[in-house]
């Protein structure tokens, strides 16, 4: 599995354009906004989009979804059901960010815990983790040890907690079950910032501790 960050918006959120290397077919994750900057990398690479996955349901990670869809005209997958409480208020996320105001919507499909996503000959494990949304998941390819976590957890940091339906408890107590317990050569894309591994995080992410 490729992955191609392509960092969005004015918050500098990590947009992933994830590869299978065997079918050339691709999915998006979390494409935030910059749809435009999204095509042209996607042009470049000539992929074939297969879906557009959503970690949760934050406007920085959301913004562009529905232009793209009506661009590629490809099934929108993901967050986890109880994210359904941001992405109807996706109107008043705009106004309260300073954002052009995108409609709120629903995506084709919700994700559950256990679930497999398919894109081409990679299969996402989805875990769902909450704390920094209720409704947030992470996405982990076990043949290339590699994970897409959102705002689940960062390189030194973990997700806010101080938004509505936050919960500090439930996200670290996650991070620590569903995500430390991956191998430690695991490598981390988180949805701002640097990419990290597992190894890292558990020996030094003072949040963890």
């Amino acid at each position: 599995m490729k992955v191609i960050v392509i960092p969005v918006t004015p918050y500098q959120q990590n947009c992933s354009l994830v590869i299978c290397e065997k079918t050339n077919k691709a999915a998006i994750i979390d494409p935030g906004g910059n749809h435009e900057k999204i095509l042209e990398i996607i042009e470049s690479h000539g992929v074939i989009i297969e879906k557009i996955i959503l970690t949760h349901g934050h406007l920085d990670h959301v913004g562009d979804t529905q232009r793209l869809n009506i661009k590629l005209k490809v099934p929108v997958i993901g967050p986890e059901k109880e994210d359904a409480f941001w992405l109807n208020q996706l109107e008043a996320q705009c106004k309260h960010m300073g954002f052009p105001i995108t409609k709120s919507f629903l995506p084709d499909d919700w994700l559950k815990e256990g679930d497999v996503v398919d894109v081409g000959a990679i299969k996402f494990e989805v875990i769902h983790v909450p704390g920094h949304t209720p409704g947030h998941i992470a996405l982990y390819d076990r043949s290339s040890a590699q994970v897409i976590v959102g705002d689940i957890l960062f390189n030194g940091g973990i997700g806010r907690f101080d938004f509505p339906k936050s919960n500090g408890k439930l996200l670290i107590a996650g991070i620590k079950l569903k995500l430390l317990s991956l191998p430690a050569e695991t490598v981390v894309y988180p949805g701002h910032g640097a990419t990290t591994t597992i190894g890292h995080e558990k020996a030094s992410n003072p949040f963890l501790r």
